[in-house]
């Protein structure tokens, strides 16, 4: 838009009016409906929060069996006391022996443990499902091997044109 030039007195003084009068009916428009537009306000603010879910602690840890007092023994470190906590079984030891047994270079020591750890199954290795994809293959037995019907007929050799890509379309070359 451009600067208007012709600006007089009369012409300031029109828009110092209209000034006024819109900041009157601001406050005017604020005074009467200024509490509903700030309930609203409140009320699409609380909608928008995210839910908090409570917090869950932690029970209390089952009370250890009476220790026999008969053998006073030298005290023990805390961190022996503490029962081991883990998601795991705990490994053979002939299965560990293996990380020790030359290098994952050589196809050996890491290497020859994790694809011997990889061969058990799942059930074998861990006390319960850790993630959502655990549960598709819990606890399903051994795989079962079906046989496949030899059918000719059924078969399809490739789904490539034998007579090349821009060749006419063959019958045989239509699976029906």
């Amino acid at each position: 838009m451009s600067r208007q030039l012709n600006m007089d007195t009369l012409r300031q003084n029109f828009w110092k009016e209209e000034y006024l009068r819109e900041k009157m009916v601001r406050c005017e428009w604020h005074r009467k409906h200024g509490s509903m537009a700030k309930a609203k306000q409140k009320a699409k603010a609380a909608a928008h929060l995210p839910l908090k879910l409570p917090t869950l602690h932690p029970t209390a840890p089952l009370s250890p069996p009476p220790a026999p007092k008969a053998v006073p023994s030298r005290a023990t470190s805390p961190a022996l006391e503490a029962p081991i906590q883990s998601e795991m079984y705990p490994v053979l030891p002939a299965t560990r022996a293996l990380l020790y047994e030359g290098i994952s270079h050589d196809f050996q020591g890491r290497y020859r443990y994790l694809n011997t750890r990889k061969l058990d199954i799942p059930e074998m290795r861990y006390l319960f499902p850790i993630t959502t994809n655990f549960t598709y293959g819990w606890q399903l037995g051994p795989p079962v091997k079906q046989e496949m019907v030899s059918c000719k007929t059924c078969r399809i050799e490739s789904f490539f044109r034998k007579n090349g890509a821009f060749a006419l379309l063959d019958p045989r070359d239509l699976a029906l």
